[in-house]
């Protein structure tokens, strides 16, 4: 896939911000006078929710305010989406209560918005937030960049930041909150039994009637090998990383993009914190590149989490196996995603849809694991 021409949206920008400042101007106590001065999508907008970045002016208490918001809103099916479903309400409830019950940095919540006339689908409004994100493409990992020219002091700065980060939002836990927004709706004994299932499900959408022996492969060893040295269940968010971080002076100021979120033991989560580091380094290693292999190791983060919360955690290598099979999965969809806007060619081998088919295979042979601190 060629980064410069990867399809993110097709909505009209324009549309979206006159529908955006109707919107705004029903919404806002009356006489607020509302105008939207820009709305654009970032570069960097993913392929899932989509990102508005919205400055509004508008009169409150008789003096014109200017704020700097920023939009999520559910993709149209038309465009192919990375995934079945959005939920943005869970999105917004998740947001807000983090916010309320932690110290983890959110960006505030304003409004949200289920009607999916107005902007195309669904959407929450939130503060924008100032801070620098890590590159995914290229990747932090590649050099040229922030992370990558800082020093090793600055990164492991960023790293336990991140950890402490997840920490708190673990803090969030059943025994004490009542989650069932955030249940999977799957079968299974256990959280970690319904988030398989969960995760089999979109498998299945994924691959639909074209199915993948390694993936296949995957989901039986996952299931074959389910951990039971889990930490208690607590808020999950799913996409827990260092991309969906903002930081200033290397200390995270916002966490970002909760579709993924759930109820899970936190091992899941940072077996998804530590692999996608791994997924990236990888990449910058098969391509000549150093890479930055002394952070995020597996034992540093179980570490310095397990100072952070107060109690040690599971093996994670399950957990990492788990994210980069689930990784798999996405990659597959993402792939075929820029297949269907003709930006990537389909291959003769289904799986080289799956840019780390051979850390799977790695995986599953156990070959892989001899090069990871765990």
């Amino acid at each position: 896939m060629d980064a410069d021409r990867i399809t993110t949206s097709t909505r009209d920008p324009q549309a979206m911000r006159d529908q955006f400042e109707a919107w705004l101007r029903a919404t806002l106590p009356a006489g607020n006078e509302a105008e939207v001065v820009e709305l654009t999508s970032p570069e960097s907008n993913g392929m899932s929710s989509e990102t508005l970045l919205v400055t509004a002016r508008w009169t409150e208490d008789g003096a014109k305010v200017e704020r700097r918001l920023v939009a999520r809103v559910e993709p149209p099916t038309t465009d192919y989406p990375v995934f079945t479903t959005y939920d943005l309400d869970m999105q917004y409830r998740v947001m807000r209560l983090v916010a309320e019950q932690t110290d983890v940095p959110i960006p505030e919540t304003h409004w949200y918005e289920p009607d999916p006339s107005v902007l195309g689908g669904s959407f929450f409004v939130m503060d924008r937030v100032d801070g620098l994100v890590p590159p995914d493409v290229l990747p932090y990992t590649f050099g040229d960049n922030w992370v990558f020219d800082g020093t090793e002091e600055a990164r492991r700065t960023i790293q336990d930041s991140a950890v402490r980060a997840m920490a708190g939002i673990h803090s969030i836990r059943t025994d004490a909150h009542d989650l069932a927004f955030l249940e999977l709706d799957q079968p299974g004994s256990t959280s970690l039994e319904r988030s398989l299932n969960h995760w089999k499900a979109y498998h299945e959408w994924v691959v639909k009637d074209t199915p993948s022996t390694l993936l296949d492969d995957c989901f039986v060893w996952l299931t074959e090998n389910l951990p039971t040295d889990t930490s208690p269940d607590a808020v999950s968010w799913g996409d827990g990383r260092i991309g969906n971080m903002m930081f200033r002076d290397n200390e995270v100021v916002a966490v970002l993009d909760w579709e993924m979120a759930a109820v899970a033991p936190p091992e899941v989560d940072l077996g998804w914190m530590c692999y996608l580091h791994l997924f990236f380094q990888d990449l910058a290693v098969q391509l000549g590149a150093p890479g930055l292999p002394d952070m995020f190791r597996p034992v540093d983060v179980a570490a310095t989490y397990a100072r952070a919360a107060g109690h040690e955690v599971g093996d994670l290598r399950w957990h990492i196996a788990y994210a980069a099979m689930r990784h798999g999965v996405i990659m597959r969809r993402v792939t075929e995603r820029s297949i269907f806007f003709g930006e990537a060619e389909a291959p003769a081998d289904i799986d080289d849809l799956i840019i780390h088919r051979d850390t799977l295979r790695g995986m599953l042979d156990g070959t892989y694991w001899s090069g990871i601190s765990l």
